[in-house]
């Protein structure tokens, strides 16, 4: 289980990092050999070793189309690669999972062909946050998994669960908090605009964020610990050194399985739900196959199979789902949740990051 754990926190890395790290190679790792084929890029380590074991191998056996996976740079590195190729006329992969930041880069430059929703039998299944679109309402990207930030604590200092988000700006908190470092991972401002603003709406104007920014810096002195290394923090939440904060719902459920005195508690207002998309590079051949494999991930058993094996929150409406109650809450709520305001993070990136670092982290 410690292994499994430390695995699950190196691929979140890779999933939530949506920014720098270039230089690292895809490795592509063919699958079997078939007349039609597929390269999927997919976020390396732990999370690709699981779609290879059990997901792929299953849409070949059902299609006949083979996949070739391919490990990614995290988003931005891999946004660049696939701008790069296609101007070239290549396509590293056909289809990528890609950040929301990143999907909505890729759309300035008409880097992804729309997919045409009519080949998806469980379009109408999907959570409207799952369908992405260009500003002409075409579908430029589909959901491909998805997680969640929660509200986390150790049982042993706080006896009682939090209900809100606001439990981070209570004077009993001083000291006692580990959050997020950046922005545009912690999505703090989000849970601002939601827990005391009254929605996301609060933060369409630069007076809103700026109040969103003066009410956040009030947790300041509740903060021990601004973390980028998950790993660090998991240590001190499990230790009771820092007994709060936020952190990722499915990698606490295995803490909890361990053994450890942790909770992930879905707060009132929702949890921070994060997610990435399927999109197709304007430079690949392959739209057909792409359309089936979409058409494939999308089923309601192949989600619940993901949120079984990979620990991903299923994209689909909870009906339609063959998950138990105990296996839904294992990697998602029915809670409304946070969803990030990633337009921001894209259209005021260098604003937000110098308030950021002024104001809340400096």
């Amino acid at each position: 289980m410690r292994k499994l754990l430390e695995n699950r926190i190196s691929r979140r890395n890779v999933l939530a990092a949506g920014a720098a790290a270039a230089g690292m190679l895809a490795m592509p790792a063919v699958l079997r050999a078939q007349d039609k084929s597929l390269k999927v890029g997919v976020y390396g380590g732990y999370f690709k070793k699981s779609f290879d074991e059990h997901i792929f191998p299953e849409f070949t056996k059902a299609t006949g189309i083979a996949v070739e996976s391919v490990a990614e740079p995290t988003g931005e590195a891999w946004l660049v690669q696939l701008e790069q190729a296609a101007r070239a006329g290549q396509a590293p992969a056909d289809l990528s999972m890609m950040s929301q930041t990143a999907t909505l880069k890729g759309q300035a430059s008409e880097l992804w062909t729309p997919l045409d929703a009519s080949k998806f039998k469980h379009y109408d299944d999907l959570l409207p946050r799952f369908i992405n679109k260009y500003p002409d309402g075409r579908v430029a990207g589909i959901g491909a998994v998805a997680w969640y930030i929660t509200l986390v604590s150790n049982t042993d200092v706080f006896k009682e669960a939090p209900t809100s988000w606001a439990a981070f700006w209570e004077e009993d908190k001083k000291d006692k908090l580990g959050l997020l470092a950046l922005a545009s991972n912690s999505f703090l401002l989000d849970v601002t605009a939601k827990t005391f603003m009254g929605g996301s709406n609060a933060l369409d104007t630069e007076e809103g964020l700026e109040k969103a920014f003066a009410k956040l810096a009030e947790v300041k002195p509740n903060v021990r610990l601004w973390y980028r290394d998950e790993a660090q923090f998991e240590q001190a939440l499990k230790s009771g050194e820092i007994p709060m904060g936020q952190y990722y719902h499915d990698v606490t459920g295995l803490a909890i399985a361990d053994g450890f005195h942790v909770r992930s508690t879905f707060p009132k207002e929702g949890g921070i739900q994060d997610s990435g998309n399927w999109v197709l590079s304007k430079a690949s051949k392959k739209v057909d196959e792409a359309h089936a494999f979409i058409d494939y991930m999308t089923q309601p058993s192949i989600q619940g199979l993901m949120s079984r094996k990979v620990g991903t929150a299923p994209t689909l409406e909870r009906k339609v789902l063959d998950l138990t109650d105990k296996e839904f809450a294992a990697v998602s709520s029915e809670i409304e949740p946070i969803i990030p305001r990633y337009d921001l993070y894209v259209s005021k990136a260098d604003w937000i990051n110098q308030k950021w670092t002024e104001l809340i982290v400096g």
